[in-house]
Parts: structure tokens; sequence; C-alpha cells
């Protein structure tokens, strides 16, 4: 039976149809929610979560990887659940080249864009029946029309819900990555001389992208006036998915009135295939306050190389991919808040929240020597010896790796040491740990006394 058009079905399903899709195993999620920076140092959320991520593995040789960072609700999650359908569902096993490949991530982010406007036709239309008089202040609004000015604000609040997204696709062993805003894609791989690089495989669709300001420049918005801002309408994106207000409502934007067409697209900017080989270590996917946080607190302007620096330290300590990611967002949310607690006083410009934090680590050979493994793990021996070369990973950009990877991760120990696995008995078995056959022989006893209960035989 052929399925159904994902824009028709999946849209309204809250996401929870992705529940049957199968995890990707080598992949790593880390989180922080947003927080206000209280003056008592207890936490306090300014807003309900709005990131949302995605790893799945849709077959053997296809993975699908995703961040969303939210804004003006949870329209993400939307936004995740579609756009992944739309790939599922894409057959993507007749897709022979690139550039088809390509274009069905394309086809996917229009398609997500066009499912949005429709699903809104009745807040524009619900938007109508309010109509203030002009050339009123908003207080003049407020006194005239308390309940209209009200239910206007809540509209557009709903109508500037969106995202900014980056995507990730591993489809033949070939690398496709896709995003609108600020979101990042970091491929973390060697060099000839085995020196780890840092690659960003994404675009910041931001006011600080000269690309993008010549193209709006090019419809009508003053390039000058937007060098100066952080913002355009009601957002920092330049392109996004989603928000009605900056698109189809621009004009009542003053910085947009003047552009000829809609200044903001969810048109992706989309890069691949590239061939994952073994100089390719770990993919990164983030939201734009892990960067930003990091930038903002250390002053670094290499953040990139950062971050990379983070998770690679990370790998050394921890023992799950999960647990490398959420180190990481861990200690950029340490940064941020001991840089604000530090200078606050002296300098007013410093921030008192941070946004939502949202990173996906896909790991493809870089070692994880504390991994932990269970007492069925494969192996040919009795006992597993690991030299501590195995686990002497670079620095970025400073030290050659000489190290012995495994594609699995489930090899590789921090210093000389030998790890006893529990003995094998004869029966190819690993021994019991407790023994219960004092167990077994009263429950005989009670069985012929008849004192077992009835349901034991059941």
């Amino acid at each position: 039976m052929k399925p159904l058009k994902p824009s028709e079905t999946i849209y309204k399903s809250q996401g929870t149809w992705t529940d049957a899709l199968t995890v990707c195993k080598n992949t790593g999620i880390g989180y922080s929610t947003n927080q206000i920076y209280r003056e008592d140092g207890n936490p306090q959320e300014d807003h309900s979560y709005e990131d949302c991520s995605c790893h799945y593995e849709f077959n053997k040789g296809t993975c699908w990887y995703a961040v969303f960072d939210g804004h003006e609700g949870k329209q993400a999650l939307h936004f995740s659940s579609q756009l992944t359908a739309e790939i599922y569902f894409s057959q993507l096993t007749e897709k022979k080249t690139d550039d088809e490949v390509r274009e069905i991530i394309r086809q996917a982010f229009i398609s997500v864009e066009t499912g949005y406007m429709q699903s809104i036709g009745d807040l524009l239309a619900e938007r109508l029946q309010y109509d203030l008089p002009e050339g009123l202040s908003a207080y003049e609004a407020y006194q005239k029309a308390p309940h209209a000015v009200e239910s206007l604000k809540r509209i557009n609040s709903q109508l500037s819900s969106g995202a900014a997204a980056a995507v990730a696709l591993i489809h033949n062993n070939k690398l496709y990555v896709a995003n609108v805003g600020n979101c990042r894609v970091l491929l973390c791989k060697t060099d000839a001389n085995s020196v780890l690089k840092v690659v960003q495989l994404s675009l910041d669709h931001d006011l600080k992208n000269e690309d993008e300001l010549l193209r709006l420049a090019q419809i009508g918005i003053n390039r000058e006036y937007l060098r100066n801002s952080t913002y355009l309408g009601n957002q920092e994106n330049t392109r996004c998915l989603g928000n009605y207000l900056v698109k189809g409502g621009y004009k009542e934007f003053e910085d947009l009135s003047t552009a000829t067409q809609e200044p903001v697209s969810a048109e992706p900017d989309i890069h691949g295939g590239i061939i994952l080989d073994d100089s390719c270590r770990f993919l990164l996917l983030m939201t734009a306050e892990l960067y930003k946080t990091i930038e903002e607190a250390t002053g670094t302007d290499q953040v990139n190389k950062y971050i990379a620096q983070c998770v690679v330290e990370q790998f050394r300590e921890q023992a799950t991919l999960t647990g490398v990611a959420q180190a990481v967002v861990d200690k950029a949310v340490r940064l941020h808040h001991d840089w604000y607690m530090s200078n606050s006083n002296s300098d007013k410009s410093c921030s008192a929240k941070r946004e939502d934090i949202t990173l996906v680590l896909r790991n493809f050979n870089y070692p994880l020597p504390h991994a932990i493994k269970t007492p069925t793990t494969p192996s040919s021996n009795s006992s597993l010896t690991l030299n501590s070369h195995q686990s002497q990973n670079t620095l970025i950009d400073t030290s050659n790796t000489n190290s012995t990877i495994r594609s699995d991760n489930s090899t590789a120990t921090s210093t000389n040491r030998t790890i006893k696995i529990k003995e094998i008995g004869s029966d190819n078995k690993v021994k019991p740990y407790v023994d219960f056959s004092v167990f077994y022989n009263n429950a005989e006893i009670a069985r012929r006394e008849g004192r077992l209960p009835d349901w034991w035989n059941s």
C-alpha cells in the first residue's frame, strides 16, 4: 500500500510516530534548559524547553540526525517530526547521485514549510477579527480595547513560533548536511599528518553573514542598517522554519517593510555527499546557544576548535557517548554562569539569562577508553590487555594521533592494565555470581510437604 504523504498526515501527530523508529546507538545527546540567573542563586527557567533533536537509523545504510532551536513555543517538535517523516518516506534507496539526495533534503524542508503555512489558517482568520484603530500608541490601544490587545498578543506569539534547524543524513557511506538559521554542524577528522581538524559544514544564517546581508540588500532592505542590528524583525536568523510574522507578515516590521519580497526564507543550505572514510572521527550538531555561551564566557575566536577539544577531553573521561555530550554541555553552562557571576557587577551588558542548549554527537571511530562493558561481551580471551597508546587522543591541531581505533568503540583504556573477565564454565556460560542451591533445596522440601503457594506451578 502506498504510504500517505507525510505533510498530510504526520504534521499533527505530536511526533509520537517516531517512537517506532530505531535509535542510532553510536550517538549521544546533551542538553540544558534555559536559565535566568537570580541573585539568590536559585535556578529559574524563563520558558519551557523549546529545542528538540533526533538520531535515527532508518536502515543499515541510512541514518538521520537533527537539532531544532525553537523560539516562541514548541513548534520545533512538529518540524522535527515532519522533516523526519519527509526523509523517511522519500525512498532514498532509489536515489543514486548526490544531486538527487540533496534535492530530497531540499524538498523536505520546503514541504515542512508548506505544511506549517497550511496549518495556521485558523489563526490568521481569528487575527482578522481584531482591528485596532490606527495611530494609537500601545498604551492607548490597551486602554481602549484591552481584550483585543491581549488576544492579538497571544495570536502573534503563536504566529511567531518557528525554529532554526541543522540536519545530517548518512546514506551509502556519504554525509549530507543542511541547515536554516544558526544551528551548526561540525565534522572532526584527521588530516594526512593524523592531526585532528574541525570543519564547519553548515552556514550561519544571521546578520553577520555577508552573503545574507547581500541577499537582503538586493530585495530592498538597507544593508548598513542591518549591519548595526542583531534582529531581523522578531528574530536573529535570516532563515528559519515557521514564524509567519517575518514571512507573510513582514510588512508589519519597520526594518522589513521596504523589502520587495519575503526576506526570511526556509530554503536550506545543503552540502554533500562527503565520503565517510577512516579520517572522519565524530560529528557534532548543536543549537546556537552552545557556541554562543562559550564565546561569551571565554572570549575565544576559535569556538569550534574549543568545542571539539572539550569533546576530545570528555571521550577520555566518560563511559558513554551521552555522557560525553552531556559533559560538554554542562561545562558550557558552568563557564557561562561563572562568567556572569564574576562580571555582572562591573559589566552591566552581561546577559542575566541563558537559552536552551542541545548537542548531538555522532561517533564514527573515535576511541572511548572507559566504555562500559558487560560480562556477555564477545571475547576470545579470558582477559584483555590494552596499551596506553590506544587512548592517547590528539589535542586539536597540536599533536599526532597514533592510536589504534576500532569502529565499535569497544576496546581501550587510559592506562596499562588488565581487565579480568569472569571465568567461563565448561558449558560455555559465565559461572553464577550467587549460589541458589539452598533456595532450590528448600523449595523442593516445601513441594513435597504441600506448602508451596498455588501460583508456584502455574
